[in-house]
C-alpha cells in the first residue's frame, strides 16, 4: 500500500540543479538568486538534516558571489552536529566559509570541536583541524590545545600532517602553544622514520618561523642538512635553502658545508624554481660575500651568473627573465665584473615588451656602467627612445589621414595596411618610462662627476636629442597657481635636461662653445616645434636662455641669438624661463652694442637704436605680467633702456663734421656691462649652503615692514580693474587660443623615412642614425671631416675638400686628367734623398696611433668648510626622538596574509618554563610602555653627557662660540742640556715652563734668576700650566752676542 501524497517528499532543487538554472538564466541571474535564497531560507528551517544540509551547500555556492550567509550561523552549527559525515563536512565548509573570529556561536562549538578531535575515525577528526585555522581565537585555541597535541602522536600520518600546520596557525594568535607543542614537534623531525608530509610539513613551520628567531634552530643544521641532501623533494629543498640562509649568518662555518650541495644542485636540477631558489639562498644567505674559502666563493658565483644567464635567454617566460634579472641586480654588489660579462643578455631585456623586464634591466645596467660601455648604454636606450617618438607621430599623422578618406575602399586599403605594419612597429611606450629613462641617462652620464665620460660632444648631442624626445609636461590644475608661478608639475623633465647642460657649461670651459651651439639649436628647435599662436610650454628654455646670456661674449653670431630670443620671449609660458630668456636677451645685447673695437659711426648708431627698440618692444608688454620676478626684470631693463636710448640719440659734440669718429656712450660701454660682469659662477655642492655662517642680527620672526597689510591693502583698491577689462585680461592670460589646422606629412615623406630606418643594429654600438636627428648628424659629420682633413690616414670623400697637392698628385692628374686609370699611371723613380734636398727637410714618419680620448678639465663643486657655525639644520630638534621612533617603527605590525600579528612570536623562546613566558597582553602593553621611558631617561642622560662635555671643552680652551684658543704645548723632546758653568754666566740658555729654549743677554742677576726660575719650572714639570703669552717676533743676535753664545 502507497502511503499518501500529503506524507511523501516534495522534491528539491539540489546543488546541481542550482548551477542549471544559473546558467541557463543568462542576463536575469539577479532574479534566479533571489528566488533561490527564499528557497534557502525556508529549507534550512526544516527539521529534515539532507534537507537542511542541501539548501546550506547551496548557501556556500552563493556566498562564493558575493551574497551573505551570515544569517544562517546557528544553522551550520547544528549540521555540523549530524552524526553523519556526508552532513558533518557540509557544516564544516560553512563553517569555514562564514565563521569569524567576531560569529557570536563560535563559543557554542567549542565542545563540538573538542569531540570530533577525539573521535575514533580518522576522517572526522579531519574536520576539525582543517577548520580550526580559519576561526580560531584566543580562547578557543587554549581550550582545544590539550585536545590537539595528542593528535601529533596518531598512527594515519596526514593526521599528523594536519596537526603540525593547524598548530602554527594556533601559534600566531595564543604563541604559548610553541612551548607546548615544540618537543614533540621537535621529535617528529628527528624521526628519520617519520613520513616524508609530515617532515615536509614540519620543515614548513620551521622556516616560518626561522626568520623571526633563527638562533632557536642552530642545533637542527645537522638534521637540515641531511634532509637536504637525501631529499628527493624539489618543495622541502626550497624551503630547507631559505631557511640555512637566514642560519649562515649567525654560523658562518655552515658556509663551507654547503656550498658542495648547493653546487650539485645549481648544476644537475631541471627545475627551474629550485634552480632559482637555491641562488637566491647562496645570495641572502652571505655565501658569495663571505671572506672565507676565496675560490669556492668565486667559482660558486660565476656558476650563478651562468644559470642566470640560461634563464635570461629562455624565450616565452618572461617570469624567469624578471626573477633572473632580481638575482643579477643582488649578485652585482658583491661581483660586479661577473655581471658586466652579461651584457649582451641584459642589454636585450631592455627592449622586452614587458615594461617591468624593461625597468629591472634599467636599474641593473645603471649599477654595471663603466667608461668602456657607457656610449654603447646610452646610445641603446636613445634608439630605444627615438623609435617609440617616431610611432607615435607616425600614429598621429596615421590618425589625421584617416579624417581625410574619400571612399570605403581608400578605408579598406588603409586598415589593411596598418594592419600588417603593426607587427613590424615597436611598441609606443608610455611618458613614465620615457621620463624614467631619460632621467637614467642622466644620472648614468653625470655620476661621480662625469668620470665615466670621455667624449663631452657627444654628451652634447644626446642632450639636444633628449630634448625634442622628451615629452611634453602637464599642466597643473590649479590655473591661478600656474599664471603666478609658470611651473609645471614635478613630471617636466625637460628642465632636468636643461640644467644638465648648464653643468657641462659651466663645469668643462673647454667645451663651452658647443654648449652654447647646443643652445642655440635647442631654442630654434622649440620655437619650430611650438605651433604657431601657441605659447613655448618646455622646461628646458630656461637653463639653456642662462646658458646663452651668461656666456653671450663667447657666441659666433649674437645678433642672431639676440633674434632669436626676442622672437622666444612673447611666446613662453612659463615665468621662470620667460625671466631667464629677458635677462639673456639684455645679456646678449650688451657685447653688441659696448664692442669696443667697433668704431662709433652714424651706421653703427642707427644699428645700436634699431637694436634697442626691438628689446623695449619685447619688455613693454610684460611690465604688466602677473609674476612678479618677470614684472620687475621687464621694467627695470625697460626704463635702462630708453635712458640708453636717450644718450644715444644725444646730439654729437661736432654738429658741423658727423662723420668724425666720436666716442661710444659710456651707458654701452660701461655701465649696462658692469651690471653682468664680476666673479666667475661656479658649481656650488650640495652641502656648502650649510656651512654658510648664520648672521647674528638675523631675526625671521620681525616683519619687514609694520604697516604691509595696509600697504598691500591700499595697493589693491589702487589697481583695481573694471569689469570689461578685467575680461579681457583673463582672456589674454589664461585662454587657450583656438588651434590652427596644420597640413598632413606627404606619403612619399614617410615612406622614404621608412625606407631610411635600420634593419638590425648591434647591441654594442649602435650606429647615430638610430638615435640623432638628420641635422645633428650633418653637423657632427662635418666637425668630423674638418678634425680629420689633415689626416693621412683618414680616407676622405670624392667631394671633400682637397688637400695640398704634392708631386705625385700633379703628375698623376697632369697625365690621366681627372679620370684616374689604374693602367696608365708612370713609373718613376723614387729618390729620397732628392727629394729631401729640393724640397727641404723631411718629418719624421709616425706609426698610426689610436686616436686619443678627449682631455678636458670637469670643474669641482664649489665648497664652504670651516666658514664657522654653519645654518641650522631643519631636523636637528627631533634628534632627541630618534630613539624612540626608532623602537615605534621596530613595534609595529607585521600583518602576514592571515591577517594577524605575529610579532609577538619573535620573543618567545621555545624551550624553557613555561610558566615564566606565559603571554600576557597587558603585561606586553606595560612592558612597552616602561621601553619608552627607558628610551626617554637613556636620551636625557645623552643630552646631559653632551652638555658636560661642552662645558669641558670650554674649560679646556674652547669658547661658547666655537672658537679654539691654541696654547704653546710643552716640548715632548727631551734634549741633552749643557751644565751650567761660571764661564756661561753671559749666555745662559733659559728653560722655562712652556718649554721654548731662549739665549737670553740680560744683567747678571737677571741671568741668575732666570736659571733659578728654569730649575724650578723643571722641577714642577706638566702640572703647572703655563699662560698663554702673545707671540713675539725674535730678534736676529748680533755678532758679538754670537761671539758671546759660542
Amino acid at each position: 500500500m502507497l502511503p499518501p501524497i500529503a506524507s511523501l517528499p516534495r522534491f528539491e532543487k539540489s546543488i546541481s540543479d542550482l548551477i542549471r538554472g544559473l546558467r541557463s538564466h543568462k542576463g536575469n541571474e539577479k532574479e534566479y538568486i533571489q528566488n533561490c535564497l527564499k528557497e534557502c531560507r525556508s529549507e534550512i528551517r526544516s527539521q529534515d538534516l539532507d534537507l537542511k544540509a542541501t539548501a546550506l551547500l547551496k548557501l556556500i555556492y552563493l556566498e562564493m558571489f558575493g551574497h551573505d550567509m551570515s544569517w544562517a550561523s546557528f544553522n551550520v552549527l547544528e549540521v555540523m552536529a549530524s552524526p553523519k559525515y556526508h552532513q558533518k563536512r557540509v557544516g564544516y565548509l560553512g563553517a569555514i566559509q562564514s565563521f569569524r573570529p567576531d560569529t557570536e556561536v563560535l563559543m557554542l562549538a567549542t565542545n563540538l570541536l573538542k569531540k570530533d578531535l577525539t573521535a575514533p575515525s580518522t576522517t572526522t577528526i579531519s574536520l576539525p583541524i582543517v577548520t580550526l585555522p580559519h576561526v580560531i581565537t584566543p580562547s578557543l585555541a587554549l581550550s582545544v590545545l590539550q585536545d590537539l597535541l595528542p593528535r601529533l602522536s596518531h598512527t594515519n600520518p596526514a593526521i599528523r600532517k594536519k596537526t603540525v600546520v593547524t598548530l602554527y596557525r594556533l601559534a600566531l594568535v595564543y604563541p604559548e602553544t610553541l612551548r607546548a607543542a615544540w618537543p614533540k614537534i621537535k621529535e617528529r623531525l628527528m624521526d628519520r622514520a617519520e613520513d616524508s608530509s609530515v617532515t615536509a610539513a614540519i620543515i614548513n613551520v620551521i622556516c616560518e618561523l626561522g626568520w623571526r628567531r633563527p638562533q632557536d634552530f642552530l642545533s637542527l643544521a645537522p638534521r637540515l642538512f641531511e634532509l637536504l641532501v637525501d631529499s628527493g623533494n624539489n618543495w622541502m629543498a626550497i624551503k630547507l635553502i631559505k631557511l640555512f640562509a637566514t642560519l649562515t649568518p649567525l654560523e658562518p662555518r655552515l658556509v663551507r658545508k654547503l656550498l658542495p650541495p648547493l653546487t650539485e644542485i645549481i648544476q644537475t636540477t631541471p627545475a627551474m624554481s629550485l634552480l632559482y631558489e637555491c641562488i637566491n639562498g647562496i645570495i641572502q644567505g652571505g655565501i658569495l660575500g663571505s671572506g672565507d674559502d676565496t675560490s669556492g666563493k668565486e667559482e660558486i658565483a660565476s656558476l650563478c651568473v651562468d644559470k642566470l644567464r640560461s634563464m635570461v635567454m629562455v624565450d616565452g617566460d618572461p617570469n624567469l627573465k624578471y626573477v633572473a634579472l632580481l638575482a643579477f641586480n643582488k649578485i652585482v654588489d658583491t661581483h660586479p665584473w661577473l655581471v658586466a660579462q652579461q651584457e649582451d643578455v641584459i642589454l636585450e631585456c631592455i627592449d622586452s615588451a614587458d615594461i617591468s623586464i624593461r625597468i629591472k634591466a634599467l636599474d641593473l645596467v645603471q649599477g654595471m656602467v663603466s667608461s668602456d660601455n657607457l656610449v654603447s648604454i646610452v646610445s641603446r636606450l636613445m634608439r630605444q627612445l627615438k623609435l617609440s617618438s617616431t610611432t607615435d607621430q607616425r600614429n598621429e599623422a596615421t590618425q589625421a589621414n584617416s579624417s581625410l578618406g574619400n571612399s570605403d575602399d581608400d578605408d579598406l586599403e588603409r586598415t589593411i595596411s596598418t594592419t600588417q605594419k603593426a607587427s613590424e612597429q615597436s611598441p609606443p611606450l608610455p611618458d613614465d618610462y620615457i621620463i624614467d629613462v631619460i632621467d637614467r641617462i642622466l644620472n648614468m652620464c653625470s655620476q661621480s662627476n662625469y668620470a665615466h665620460l670621455t667624449d663631452f660632444e657627444w654628451y652634447i648631442d644626446i642632450l639636444t636629442q633628449l630634448v625634442r624626445i622628451a615629452p611634453q609636461p602637464k599642466r597643473a590644475n590649479d590655473g591661478e597657481t600656474f599664471a603666478t608661478s609658470g611651473r609645471f608639475g614635478p613630471s617636466d623633465v625637460s628642465e632636468k635636461i636643461g640644467n644638465e647642460l648648464r653643468n657641462v657649461a659651466v663645469k668643462v670651459q673647454a667645451i663651452r662653445p658647443a654648449c652654447l651651439q647646443a643652445a642655440e639649436v635647442i631654442c630654434r628647435q622649440l620655437g619650430k616645434d611650438a605651433l604657431r599662436g601657441h605659447s613655448i610650454n618646455s622646461g628646458a628654455l630656461g637653463p639653456v636662455a642662462w646658458v646663452v646670456g651668461e656666456y653671450a661674449s663667447e657666441l659666433e653670431a649674437p645678433e642672431e641669438t639676440l633674434g632669436l630670443l626676442l622672437q622666444l620671449i612673447p611666446r613662453i609660458a612659463l615665468a621662470e624661463p620667460l625671466a631667464a630668456s629677458i635677462q639673456a636677451a639684455v645679456k646678449v645685447f650688451s657685447p653688441i652694442a659696448g664692442n669696443p673695437q667697433t668704431v662709433w659711426s652714424t651706421e653703427h648708431k642707427t644699428k645700436i637704436l634699431l637694436l634697442i627698440a626691438r628689446v623695449v618692444h619685447a619688455l613693454e608688454a610684460l611690465t604688466l605680467h602677473p609674476n612678479l620676478e618677470v614684472q620687475e626684470r621687464a621694467v627695470e631693463f625697460t626704463e635702462l633702456l630708453k635712458l640708453t636710448t636717450e644718450a644715444v640719440s644725444a646730439p654729437a659734440d661736432s654738429e658741423d663734421s658727423p662723420d668724425l669718429y666720436q666716442e661710444t656712450p659710456l651707458l654701452l660701454t660701461q655701465a649696462i656691462p658692469s651690471l653682468f660682469s664680476g666673479w666667475e659662477l661656479k658649481s656650488v655642492a650640495v652641502g656648502a649652503q650649510k656651512n654658510v655662517p648664520l648672521p647674528e642680527d638675523l631675526d625671521l620672526d620681525e616683519p619687514i615692514n609694520a604697516n604691509l597689510n595696509t600697504l598691500l591693502a591700499s595697493a589693491e583698491s589702487m589697481t583695481s580693474i573694471p569689469a570689461d577689462e578685467a575680461d579681457e585680461f583673463d582672456a589674454y592670460y589664461y585662454q587657450r587660443p583656438a588651434a590652427t589646422s596644420v597640413s598632413s606629412e606627404p606619403a612619399l615623406a614617410r615612406l622614404a623615412e621608412e625606407r631610411s630606418t635600420p634593419v638590425g643594429q648591434s647591441y654594442q654600438q649602435p650606429s647615430e642614425e638610430s638615435y640623432l636627428d638628420a641635422d645633428i648628424l650633418a653637423r657632427r659629420k662635418v666637425e668630423r671631416l674638418e678634425k680629420n682633413r689633415d689626416d693621412p690616414f683618414y680616407i676622405q670623400d670624392s667631394s671633400s675638400v682637397q688637400r695640398s697637392s704634392t708631386p705625385i698628385h700633379n703628375i698623376l692628374q697632369n697625365s690621366n686628367g681627372p679620370d684616374l686609370d689604374v693602367d696608365s699611371i708612370p713609373i718613376m723613380e723614387l729618390n729620397i734623398d732628392k727629394l729631401s734636398v729640393g724640397h727641404g727637410p723631411t718629418k719624421q714618419s709616425r706609426s698610426p696611433r689610436p686616436r686619443p680620448r678627449q682631455k678636458v678639465v670637469v670643474a669641482a663643486d664649489e665648497n664652504l668648510g670651516g666658514s664657522g657655525q654653519s645654518t641650522p639644520r631643519n631636523d636637528s630638534e627631533n634628534d632627541s626622538g630618534t630613539l624612540a621612533s626608532k623602537a615605534a617603527r621596530a613595534r609595529r605590525l607585521k600583518q602576514s596574509l592571515l591577517g594577524v600579528d605575529s610579532t609577538v612570536i619573535s620573543s618567545l623562546p621555545l624551550e624553557g618554563d613555561a610558566g615564566s613566558g606565559a603571554y600576557d597582553p597587558d603585561a606586553q602593553q606595560r612592558e612597552e610602555a616602561e621601553m619608552a621611558q627607558a628610551v626617554k631617561e637613556v636620551e636625557r642622560l645623552r643630552l646631559e653627557m653632551q652638555r658636560a662635555n661642552e662645558r669641558i671643552q670650554v674649560a679646556q680652551g674652547v669658547d661658547a662660540a666655537g672658537t679654539v684658543v691654541k696654547k704653546k704645548k710643552p716640548a715632548t723632546k727631551t734634549k741633552k742640556k749643557k751644565p751650567v758653568t761660571a764661564g756661561d754666566a753671559e749666555g745662559t740658555i733659559d728653560d722655562s715652563a712652556d718649554g721654548v729654549k731662549k739665549v737670553k743677554k740680560k744683567k747678571k742677576k737677571d741671568k741668575i734668576a732666570g736659571a733659578d726660575g728654569g730649575s724650578a719650572a723643571a722641577d714642577v714639570g706638566l702640572e703647572q700650566t703655563p699662560s698663554v703669552k702673545p707671540k713675539r717676533k725674535k730678534e736676529r743676535p748680533s755678532s758679538a752676542d754670537a761671539e758671546e753664545v759660542a
